[in-house]
């Protein structure tokens, strides 16, 4: 049926459906033998019970309620017509081209494959080969990321570089579409049943993907039942590293970077007192020191800050002291984060303080990135690796400035800098 071709591969309860659509769709348990939502893999709970006796799941209830008394529908995803996909004209490094012909020959074999690169290997453009490897069989792709940002910047690229429709899917984008390439968040992925050819997840060690058994639940429902998940990182996990050790994955690592320079190492300066002066409206002085040192340069900006309520109050105060700057701020909270993100991007803001919501993901060319208050809890050594990364990505300004003002250095931070030396050594630099 024509106008059911959207549905392919979608995960529907009852009552999203019409009763003629039901009839047309396949269906499923919503709860599995081991009593947990077939959708989220949360368990039942005498909590949520309804009054006839059957459970309902509370954990994934705003994409339709899951009912125990009530089957799950889905409609079998079709193949898409054979292509000839791939516009990108680019040329990828030995090095580069070495991980895409393995990540081909995986794929070709049906083995689940870990792409460990570090932060401005390229991996967006060593994947190219494989996802239009599959898409060129009339197969479908998933591109899957928990963080908006990186979806939407993926969404930008591929668009440019691939010559089939592609649906953009998170929490506030248009409806979904049927095409043979979709960039999703994780969590888009629950209303989709065994839809993907090839699923592949970027930045796999991020919030809330990394250790959270409903997105893993929602990869797994999403993929074809011979289909196979890729996983994309700079950041390793212990998990992952476990499935390496144990044959279930294999392993593809790029310790170099695509134009061949290092990773920055992050400079360490202590300073104290940094709360105590934002309540007296004032900045630290080692730190307007080096702010003030950098605009010399005329490079923009991106200060990281741990906390909304304190980058909000450092900015006031950065308008105050730094007048002829333009400024901006981002966090999970910003409406028109988008714009003003492009806005850095286009040089009409010349510094740009965040949250940790623009650790990864995206790149802005040749950046400086400082830091504050390196040492806080919120910062682990994965998100210091990540946010250290921003800096040297542009084939223009491989260098950069790269400063972690820190109250005391913690676990976190000799961490980060030991695995940004590490990488550097087994790239060879060393």
């Amino acid at each position: 049926m024509k106008e059911l071709e959207n549905y392919y591969g979608r995960l529907f309860t009852k009552y999203q459906l019409t009763a003629e659509e039901r009839q047309a769709a396949q269906t499923l348990p919503s709860m599995t033998e081991g009593g947990v939502c077939f959708r989220c893999s949360t368990a039942f709970s005498d909590r949520h019970r309804l009054p006839n006796g059957a459970y309902y799941c509370r954990e994934c209830i705003l994409l339709g309620r899951v009912r125990s008394d009530e089957e799950l529908y889905y409609f079998p995803q079709q193949d898409f017509p054979e292509n000839a996909c791939l516009k990108w004209s680019g040329q990828l490094t030995d090095w580069q081209q070495k991980i895409s012909n393995g990540l081909c020959a995986n794929i070709e074999k049906r083995r689940p494959t870990l792409v460990h690169a570090v932060t401005g290997a390229g991996k967006t453009e060593m994947i190219y080969h494989a996802v239009a490897q599959v898409i060129d069989q009339g197969r479908a792709v998933c591109l899957a990321s928990p963080r908006i940002d990186v979806c939407i910047e993926l969404y930008k690229r591929l668009q440019q570089d691939f010559a089939v429709p592609i649906s953009l899917l998170h929490g506030q984008s248009d409806p979904y579409f049927r095409t043979p390439l979709v960039v999703a968040t994780t969590h888009q992925l629950l209303k989709f049943y065994q839809a993907f050819d090839l699923v592949l997840i970027d930045e796999v060690d991020a919030f809330p993907y990394a250790d959270n058994p409903m997105l893993y639940r929602a990869v797994d429902n999403a993929v074809k039942a011979d289909g196979l998940q890729v996983f994309l990182t700079a950041t390793s996990t212990d998990e992952l590293d476990r499935k390496v050790k144990s044959g279930q994955l294999e392993r593809l690592s790029l310790p170099r970077r695509f134009h061949g320079n290092p990773l920055i190492v992050p400079e360490k300066v202590w300073f104290s007192q940094f709360d105590q002066s934002l309540k007296k409206d004032k900045l630290v002085v080692k730190l307007k020191k080096a702010i003030r040192n950098q605009r010399k340069t005329s490079f923009p900006l991106l200060i990281f800050l741990p906390e909304i309520s304190k980058g909000q109050e450092f900015v006031a105060i950065l308008e105050r002291e730094f007048p002829d700057e333009k400024i901006g701020f981002v966090s999970s909270q910003t409406e028109n984060r988008l714009e003003i993100v492009q806005g850095f991007r286009d040089r009409t803001i010349t510094i740009l303080v965040s949250t940790t919501i623009l650790e990864r993901g995206v790149t802005f060319p040749m950046v400086d990135v400082m830091v504050v208050q390196a040492n806080h809890y919120l910062y682990t050594s994965s998100s210091l690796v990540q946010i250290g990364g921003r800096v040297g990505r542009s084939m223009d300004r491989p260098t950069g400035l790269l400063l972690f003002f820190h109250e005391g250095s913690t676990r976190a931070i000799e961490k980060a800098i030991a695995e940004i030396k590490f990488m550097n050594k087994e790239a060879g630099y060393v």
